[in-house]
Parts: C-alpha cells; sequence; structure tokens
C-alpha cells in the first residue's frame, strides 16, 4: 500500500497540473478574443458630451389670484393661449356683488341689469405677456384669494440635473441638445442660461440644477415634459481620428503603433490627443493622415463598411 507521503506528493502534482492547465487555457483564450487591426486616420468631427436628464418647466410661473373671495363671472381665455399685458383673463365678482346680484334676479330681469351696471365686476387682467399653462377654474366657481383662477408662464426653458462630477466641465452659454422623452425624433438645440450654486440630493447622488433656454420653442414643448441633456463641453471640425483603444497612455504622454513605409514592424511613436469620445480620440500631432496604426481588438468588433458614426475606415487585418 501506498505510504501516506506518497499519496500526499501525488495530489500536490495533480493539483499543480490543472492550475498549468487552467492558466494556460485561460491565456490561450484571452489572446484568441484579440486581434491586430490595421487603420488609417481619417478627417472628421468629434464632440465631448455630457448627458443629463431634465424637465421642461416654466421660466417664470405667475398664478393670477383674486384681489378679494368672490365668484368667478367668466373666463376669459383657455391653455395654450397667448396673452399680452393687461390682457383680461376672467372677470368675478366679489362676495357682496355676487350676493346682490342673486337676490336681484328674483326681483326681475330690470332690478337684476340695473345692479350689474350700478355694482362693476372684477377684472383679472395680466400682468406679462406670455402663455395661459393652466386654465381649470370655471364660471359660477367660488374663489378665495388663496386660489389661482389662471396660471401664466412668459416661457418655457429645460432645468437639467447635472452631477457633482460633472458640473465643473459645464459653463453659462454652453450649448446642449434637447431630447423630449415623449418625442425622440425632437431634438432641439439650448444654451445654458444659469447654473444654481445650492446642490440637491436625488436618490443619495448630489446634483446640481442648470437653467437652458432653448433656441426655438416646439409646439411640442409641454411643462413637466422629461428630456434627456447633451451638453457640448467641447468639439473639433475637420480634425484628425483614430480609434480610442489605438492610444495607449503612459506616465510619460500618449503613443500610438505606426507602421510606415512599408515596415513590417510597427513603431511606437509618441501624439498629442485632442478630444476624445466612446470611439474616436482626435489627435493634434505625432502621425498623419498616411500613416497606418495598428490596434488591439476584439475579433469582429469592428465593422467592415464605412458609416458616418465610425469614419476610421477602411482597415485590414495585418499579417
Amino acid at each position: 500500500m501506498l505510504n501516506k507521503n506518497t499519496i500526499m506528493l501525488f495530489a500536490a502534482l495533480m493539483i499543480t497540473a490543472l492550475l498549468v492547465w487552467f492558466i494556460t487555457g485561460t491565456k490561450d483564450k484571452d489572446s484568441s478574443d484579440e486581434t491586430l487591426m490595421e487603420v488609417r486616420p481619417t478627417m472628421g468631427s468629434i464632440k465631448n458630451i455630457i448627458s443629463s436628464t431634465g424637465t421642461i418647466l416654466p421660466k417664470n410661473r405667475l398664478e393670477m389670484k383674486p384681489p378679494v373671495n368672490g365668484r368667478i363671472d367668466s373666463i376669459e381665455v383657455k391653455e395654450g393661449d397667448k396673452v399680452k399685458i393687461g390682457q383680461i383673463l376672467a372677470w368675478m365678482s366679489s362676495t357682496d356683488r355676487a350676493a346682490l346680484l342673486d337676490a336681484a334676479r328674483g326681483k326681475g330681469e330690470e332690478t337684476l341689469k340695473y345692479w350689474q351696471e350700478s355694482y362693476k365686476p372684477i377684472p383679472l387682467p395680466a400682468p406679462i405677456d406670455g402663455e395661459v399653462i393652466v386654465a381649470t377654474t370655471q364660471p359660477g366657481q367660488t374663489v378665495t384669494t388663496a386660489d389661482a383662477v389662471v396660471v401664466l408662464s412668459d416661457r418655457l426653458i429645460v432645468r437639467a440635473q447635472v452631477d457633482e462630477t460633472d458640473i465643473g466641465k459645464i459653463k453659462t452659454d454652453n450649448i446642449a441638445i434637447v431630447t423630449l422623452d415623449a418625442y425622440p425624433d425632437v431634438k432641439v438645440k439650448a444654451t445654458v442660461e444659469h447654473i444654481y450654486h445650492e446642490s440637491k440630493t436625488v436618490n443619495n447622488v448630489t446634483i446640481y440644477e442648470a437653467d437652458l433656454i432653448p433656441q426655438e420653442v416646439s409646439p411640442l414643448f409641454r411643462s413637466g415634459m422629461n428630456t434627456t441633456v447633451d451638453f457640448i463641453e467641447q468639439s473639433s471640425k475637420n480634425t484628425l481620428l483614430i480609434p480610442v483603444n489605438a492610444v495607449h497612455k503612459e506616465k510619460t504622454g500618449s503613443f500610438v503603433y505606426v507602421r510606415r513605409n512599408g515596415e513590417k514592424k510597427a513603431e511606437k511613436i509618441q501624439v498629442t490627443i485632442g478630444n476624445s469620445d466612446d470611439k474616436n480620440t482626435e489627435i493634434l500631432s505625432g502621425i498623419d493622415a498616411n500613416d497606418i496604426i495598428t490596434v488591439k481588438a476584439k475579433k469582429y468588433s469592428l465593422p467592415t463598411t464605412q458609416t458616418d458614426q465610425n469614419p476610421l475606415l477602411p482597415f485590414r487585418r495585418r499579417r
């Protein structure tokens, strides 16, 4: 029979063999998942985008409340109407006038007409130019000085919620693209007007709010609509672009591997980079459009036809 030491030695050899097989197999699998590709830099445009969410809100929301308690005689506007300063939005009777008119109706039409002319109703004029966004009060409804008869807005804006890690990259007058969740095809350009100094906590995340003024207010805009806001931090046009994974960042700088003049071996070249997005990196110096860049990529990860979204083609597999 095998002694105890022999059994332990045999078990140790088996474990070692299994570890070597596992490590070798993993390396082979990882290497088989990658392939060397060659691409040529191309000229194109690139943008640094910071994405956030937002809500359409009135810039100035003005509630028209009656000066006295009473009863609404008539509403002269409806939601969506554009109004001018001084335009009458509603007529109302004070509590005393409403009681007097109710009593006069029982004495005949002539008496009612007399008191209607003698005791004038109270007008509610618009104090600003704007749009009616709430007009749900009905004639005959009793109101108090705390009730909003009509709500006006001078214009609609977008209030974005920006993560604190991104707020330092956004400045006033930055351009942003606003997309309505309800109408994904509607994209409106907007400008950052104001960035709030006080933070808020939403779902345990610290955010800062920023107000954006749409360059053109779509008729589809409604107060309370949710939006996606893409802030354009920086942009470059007609610039040299290569894939993001072609750039190797080290302590001494950024490098790419370039094959020039028909050489088989790629040369490590230091480059100066500019803007980047999730696909491309802008190259400011170090290489030109005639260089061939070697890129490590997942097999079949690059498309085989040239598109607007990925201009860094044509490419070929390096032999």
